[in-house]
């Protein structure tokens, strides 16, 4: 699988293309509504749901292997999650995801922390955790989907993570060449009790592949909203 420290590698340069003022960091994101569109039935937010606990760009890859059909078969991301909470309220938020995949398909040579610099005008962010998959805890076969914070911003706390599983799927709005948007459930894990992928740019595989062709990593950036968990700012 495509290591955190070649994703980080293939970031791009970005210029300050978007004058977004300072704002603090870390801010409290459980009044924050997520938009989803609302003429589907695949994702849904109610009083079982909860609060959002934290609000993450992601920008990492999709990982794809080719099959026997000649088709890809997706085995897992791996992305950086930077807190984009206090910019909730600013006028970029519903483009952070276009505007970073836009610049970091562009150039390699700098890293994630440049791209939120430069769109957020935060200084230092506040990188929540890394997205990955592991083993499925629960069959011990397949693999599952990972959001952890435990070597980041919850260091020190060995249950700041979610392992989840997939419980809606909706095409993206945006298009082909974007990333179903998802929503999950937690099957272990204290950081959450629901996520949801929306807002993607990139990700997907081509239509067709040779069977044998190596690994494909496709670059992408997404939000992930986590909702409830007992882990809180």
């Amino acid at each position: 699988m495509f290591a955190l420290s070649s994703v980080l590698s293939l970031l791009v340069a970005l210029p300050a293309v978007f004058a977004a003022p300072s704002v603090p960091v870390g801010c409290d994101p459980s009044g924050d509504a997520i938009s989803i569109p609302s003429n589907q039935t695949q994702l849904w937010v109610n009083s079982t749901v909860g609060t959002p606990s934290f609000i993450a760009l992601g920008v990492g890859v999709q990982n794809y292997t080719c099959g026997n059909t000649s088709t890809y078969t997706n085995v897992g991301a791996v992305a950086e999650l930077f807190d984009i909470s206090c910019l909730y309220h600013t006028p970029i938020f519903t483009h952070l995801s276009e505007l970073a995949y836009d610049k970091w398909n562009c150039t390699p040579e700098v890293t994630a922390s440049d791209i939120i610099n430069d769109l957020s005008g935060i200084h230092n962010p506040i990188v929540l955790g890394q997205h990955y998959y592991v083993t499925n805890p629960v069959t011990g076969t397949g693999i599952s989907p990972k959001w952890d914070f435990t070597s980041a911003s919850e260091s020190g706390n060995p249950n700041a993570f979610v392992v989840a599983a997939k419980i809606g799927d909706l095409p993206a709005p945006t298009g082909k060449t974007d990333v179903d948007w998802v929503q999950l459930k937690a099957i272990q894990g204290d950081l959450a009790s629901y996520v949801f992928r929306v807002a993607t740019k990139g990700g997907q595989p081509p239509a067709s592949c040779t069977p044998g062709s190596p690994l494909l990593s496709v670059k992408y950036t997404a939000q992930y909203w986590l909702y409830g968990g007992s882990v809180k700012k």
